[in-house]
């Protein structure tokens, strides 16, 4: 592929709903421009953007692909993002890279959550918003009533450009609104016909696109309300203008596995979408923390972002990075901002879906890809020794699923570490511990099929069969009353014997572990020893004697004992401290302790009794709700642990993937007598007596 000035690249995120055809679409664009010779089909699994083995077996998208074309002397870079709320990694990955988000509505279902989405992260960022409505083939297919539906969804902005005309419910030609000219499709060809009678709708529609034009500036404002008429040059422009700025999203439409439409959208990109130095460059920060203005321009000094990583046991690691400024080349010495290191790169490619072709560089505002960046990860940025300057990293969704994660095959633990660790360079929304306390390794995510996907990649990527199961929850033993017990050791053997007796009072306390202190007199137990009591009240904690949980909040101290001259040692002190642990906590009003946790739910107005509901049902405690930004609801509430595994799932089934939330451990509280019972008999089960 020839190399592009920043003036001559678009780079467009295509992103939607689950099944509104995203996949489809870059297939069509792609084989129409010729970058590929055939129309691949999801269905059988040999499309360009769908490569990774779990895409072609679940046959819908998990990860980012980025494939460019030409189209009429233009490079266009797509950037592919998966559909499903548990891929959501994919669509942060590619609103970091891209200029313009094309959205893509099923021509059958309209507005869904994921349209929403795609356009609310699109806005975030300040990035031009394109809509296609596809699938107009399909029976049941209604482009106007998605139109409106888009129009009530985003509001005045949405503005026709391709429309079709329908007899008897079929789409029988579409019609250009920019170029005012109709086009039959055959054989992946558009054949201009004459202007069907559309009768007022027509005029509506036009309408509907000079308003939008006229809202651009004051020159066309009042041209069109002096009546003058605009030039068709004047309309691409007035909308290119109002796209780069927000004002405008356009709406295209046709059907991307026929291919009806499809070159439309394409030249409609080219007329209407910013291109990639108009967007007007990035702002970083210095070393000194304050804000550098980038310009995209390739004789500057390099600075790039990578956005996205693929790690392969076979090829390696693939770093995919934005050009802001200068240009990346073989050679190419670097700074990584987050390291400090210097990097040289190899090499630089080009990537097509899997395909990798090598380039003699990357340019500014221009995409692509650099292998073997061991010590660089998603998000870093890499600039030039000469402006050190950091940029915007990529935001990630917090993960909200956690399970446990077993091998099959025993003494396989390390393997499961090393390959998890391998996938998380991949997929920053994976976290990760080796809980030393529940003795169980714990793997988060963004939902079920995000774990089952990472499940499988561990087998087939790094050989390492695992199971899920539910995540145990870490609780806590303490004491509530005040107890004065007797420890005693003693153990008559050839030679010497063991001796230890102590005295001590255990009371409740503040503290995280073992609060001990000694208030023995005329040396009833030898300060020697002293450490000794300790170190066996604090081995005897590790295990609580209601169900095996480790103790906190407890006072112990020493008061009074004796010892033998001959026969007392260290061991025989830890042994009698042990005893008196063993004889006293019973007594001491022993109760369990569960986690408790501030929950941070976002939903929107609707679902705000099913939340709180919810969050009584799990034994919780509302404690506010305020609305945010974003006109969503935001419901505090403080919740046990015990209760939140499966919390993600009800969340998101009930707000339909439009809620989200966050949890944070606060504290320990006493756990009700029922919900003790069921863990110490669980405990007895397990063999934790």
């Amino acid at each position: 592929m020839k190399q592009y000035q920043a003036k001559n690249i678009l780079n467009v995120a295509i992103a939607g709903h689950s099944g509104s055809g995203k996949t489809t679409v870059a297939e069509a664009m792609l084989f129409l421009s010729g970058a590929s010779d055939r129309l691949g089909k999801v269905s059988e699994g040999n499309t360009i953007c769908d490569y990774d083995q779990e895409e072609i077996r679940r046959k819908t998208s998990v990860t980012t692909a980025v494939a460019p074309l030409e189209w009429r002397n233009y490079k266009i870079n797509f950037i592919d993002t998966p559909g499903l709320f548990d891929f959501e990694a994919g669509m942060c990955e590619a609103v970091r890279a891209a200029d313009t988000v094309l959205i893509t509505v099923s021509g059958k279902s309209g507005v869904s959550v994921g349209t929403e989405k795609a356009e609310k992260a699109a806005a975030k960022r300040g990035l031009a918003k394109i809509f296609f409505v596809n699938g107009l083939c399909d029976e049941g297919a209604d482009f106007y009533k998605v139109f409106e539906n888009l129009k009530a969804s985003f509001g005045p902005s949405v503005c026709p450009v391709v429309v079709p005309f329908l007899q008897d419910g079929k789409v029988a030609c579409y019609i250009n609104l920019l170029e005012y000219k109709a086009y039959e499709y055959k054989d992946h060809k558009a054949v201009e016909v004459s202007m069907p009678d559309m009768g007022t709708r027509l005029e509506g529609l036009r309408t509907a696109i000079y308003e939008a034009v006229a809202e651009t500036n004051d020159e066309m404002f009042e041209k069109y309300f002096s009546g003058e008429k605009f030039t068709p040059a004047e309309v691409i422009l007035g909308i290119h203008q109002g796209v780069k700025s927000g004002k405008i999203s356009p709406v295209f439409c046709g059907d991307a596995q026929s291919t009806d439409g499809i070159d439309e959208l394409l030249d409609g990109l080219i007329w209407l979408a910013p291109v990639s130095n108009e967007t007007g460059g990035e702002l970083g920060v210095d070393i000194d923390g304050e804000p550098v203005e980038l310009t995209v321009n390739q004789d500057g000094a390099t600075a790039a972002v990578v956005f996205k990583t693929i790690v392969d046991p076979f090829i390696g690691k693939l770093s995919y990075i934005k050009v802001i400024s200068g240009k990346l080349s073989a050679d190419s010495q670097l700074v990584n901002m987050r390291t400090g290191n210097q990097e040289r790169v190899g090499k630089v490619l080009t990537m097509r879906g899997k395909k990798q072709e090598d380039a003699d560089y990357i340019g500014a505002g221009d995409i692509g890809a650099v292998p073997k960046l061991q010590g660089v990860n998603t998000g870093d940025t890499l600039c030039s020794p000469t402006r050190k300057v950091t940029l915007d990293p990529v935001e990630y969704p917090a993960p909200t699923l956690s399970m446990a994660i077993l091998p099959k095959n025993k003494g396989d633990e390390d393997k499961v570490a090393q390959g998890i660790f391998r996938l998380m360079e991949e997929d920053p929304t994976i976290r990760f511990e080796n809980n030393a306390e529940t003795h169980q390794m714990v793997i988060s995510g963004l939902g079920e099929q995000h774990l089952d996907v990472i499940v499988s990649k561990l087998k087939s990527k790094f050989g390492v069969e695992v199971t899920l199961e539910k995540a145990k929850v870490p609780y806590r033993e303490t004491i509530r009353k005040k107890v004065q017990v007797q420890g005693r050791h003693k153990k008559q053997t050839g030679g010497h014997g063991q001796f230890g007796d102590v005295w001590i009072e255990f009371e409740p306390c503040d503290s995280e572990g073992l609060e001990f202190g000694e208030r023995v007199v005329g040396g009833a137990v030898p300060k020697g020893f002293f450490p000794a009591v300790e170190k066996g009240l604090r081995e005897c904690m590790l295990k609580g004697v209601l169900a095996g949980y480790p103790m906190v909040g407890l006072k112990a101290t020493l008061y009074d004992g004796s010892y033998h001259p001959v026969d007392s040692s260290e061991m025989a002190f830890k042994m009698a401290a042990a005893a008196a642990y063993k004889a006293g906590i019973p007594q001491a009003g022993p109760v369990l302790l569960e986690p408790i946790g501030v929950l941070k739910a976002t939903v929107p107005d609707d679902n705000m009794g099913d939340i709180m509901g919810e969050v009584n049902k799990r034994r919780g405690r509302v404690l506010g709700m305020e609305p945010n930004s974003e006109g969503l609801q935001i419901v505090e509430a403080e919740v046990p642990m015990a209760e939140m595994s499966d919390f993600s799932t009800f969340i998101r089934q009930t707000t339909r993937g439009r809620g989200s939330f966050t949890f944070a451990f606060v504290r320990y509280e006493e756990a009700p007598a029922h919900v003790a019972q069921q863990i110490m008999e669980q405990a007895k089960a397990e063999g934790h007596e």
